[in-house]
């Protein structure tokens, strides 16, 4: 191979991951952050979209990459207050919580190394809980906003 054919070869390769990379970032689900607005769902992002019986909560509903659903929930203004999921794999709890995830993770840590907890963890802080468990092929879980939640939605709500 002459240096200008590896050339071409490496450049294609390139090309490829960065198409590849791409893709999978538009084929993904339209999520907003935790404490973020919620976005225009898209045609071919297979959501579904309902409003919380006896609220004005909004509920987009989808299932990840894994087959694992994830529920996001937002006022009628697409404020994005709780995130729940239920399925065979974790969801990108990184991408869900945004700039909660850094703290999120330290503390969840720390209480693991401190209780050994392997199938459950809540974090609670201020400003974020996380609850997450369940164990392979099997996750649940849920993370909100506690000063968000709307009047009149409970924790019972968040399923």
């Amino acid at each position: 191979m002459t240096r200008i054919d590896h050339y071409r070869a490496t450049i294609f390769a390139t090309f490829i991951v960065l198409a590849a990379g791409v893709t999978a970032l538009l084929a993904g689900p339209a999520h907003a952050e935790l404490g973020g607005t919620m976005s225009a769902p898209r045609a071919d992002d297979g959501s579904t979209q309902r409003v919380l019986p006896g609220s004005t909560v909004q509920i987009r509903s989808t299932v990840d990459a894994g087959g694992t659903t994830i529920n996001e929930y937002a006022t009628s203004d697409g404020h994005v207050f709780a995130y729940t999921w239920q399925g065979p794999t974790m969801p990108d709890l990184t991408r869900m919580l945004g700039r909660y995830a850094d703290r999120y993770r330290a503390k969840a840590a720390a209480q693991l190394n401190e209780f050994s907890h392997l199938h459950a963890s809540r974090v609670e802080q201020p400003d974020v809980i996380v609850e997450s468990g369940g164990q392979m092929r099997s996750y649940v879980g849920r993370a909100w906003l506690p000063a968000a939640l709307p009047a009149g939605i409970s924790l019972a709500d968040l399923r």
